[in-house]
């Protein structure tokens, strides 16, 4: 039977996506530090899963996940595990940062690294990096550590896609690079988008058939693919500061006063 891995599968995104691939008859492999949520996960979908409870943030995990999973019925390797942080750089927490850093790039860099020297060796297999249109942007006051996190993913799966390609690899490796959706990750930390929320389950939808058409860099909905195209008329140093009022704007919007209260938004 197929396979499939998914982290950060106990919301939002990471969620839909591994119900998209049951859909399709994907046995799974759900990972996230919260395990119950995951077992519910399990309970409703009619295909086998295995549930690992982990956290990416260390390195030693992540190289034990892949001990334990790596396999030739393994077909696709979804880095999803995440969260961002907002507030200004020098009022946020350290540590968190440094946690959000090694979750959000290290894992990524770790998992894709040993999943995909398998896939290539088999010439078969796919990998789903979830960046962010933040990731495209020239940088994200408010977010600062955020944006960086996420444009690094998106700019280690291009390369990586290019080397691929050069040498003809069957293996594909995609990046999804969502805006604002409507899960948990922005709930918990109270804030309003400049755009409106898409669906999560959509944006899954849109990334598992992006992913299997083998296309490289996934940004759903219209809005978004705009606003990305429009951000080229622009200096990056005028696109910095509308990024910044808009920032703002997600804080006030949460009814938050003041443009430094650190909030956490998470997708572990």
């Amino acid at each position: 039977m197929k396979q499939a891995l998914v982290t950060g599968a106990s919301s939002g995104i990471g969620r839909d996506i591994a119900r998209e691939l049951a859909g399709r008859g994907y046995s799974l492999i759900l990972v996230a530090r919260r395990g119950s949520r995951l077992h519910e996960l399990a309970a409703e979908l009619s295909v086998p899963c295995r549930i690992i409870t982990a956290d990416l943030s260390s390195v030693d995990a992540c190289k034990q996940l892949y001990r334990d999973t790596r396999s030739n019925d393994l077909e696709i390797v979804v880095n999803n595990a995440g969260f961002g942080l907002f507030g200004a750089f020098t009022e946020t927490d350290l540590d968190t940062e440094l946690r959000m850093i090694q979750t959000n790039v290290t894992a990524v860099h770790v998992l894709t690294k040993l999943f995909l020297r398998d896939f290539r060796t088999q010439n078969h297999g796919c990998l789903l990096n979830v960046a962010s249109s933040a990731g495209f942007m020239a940088g994200g006051p408010l977010m600062a550590a955020y944006y960086a996190t996420k444009s690094y993913v998106l700019r280690l799966t291009q390369a990586i896609r290019e080397e691929l390609r050069h040498e003809g690899s069957a293996v594909c490796v995609c990046a999804l690079c969502p805006g604002p959706v409507n899960t948990e990750f922005n709930g918990v930390a109270d804030v309003r988008f400049a755009l409106p929320g898409l669906d999560s389950r959509a944006v899954a939808r849109f990334g598992v058939e992006g992913l299997l058409a083998g296309r490289g860099v996934l940004v759903p909905g219209a809005a978004m693919r705009l606003s990305l195209a429009a951000k080229h008329l622009l200096p990056e140093a005028l696109l910095t500061r509308v990024t910044y009022h808009f920032q703002k704007r997600k804080l006030d919007g949460g009814g938050q006063t003041g443009d430094t209260k650190e909030r956490m938004l998470k997708n572990e």
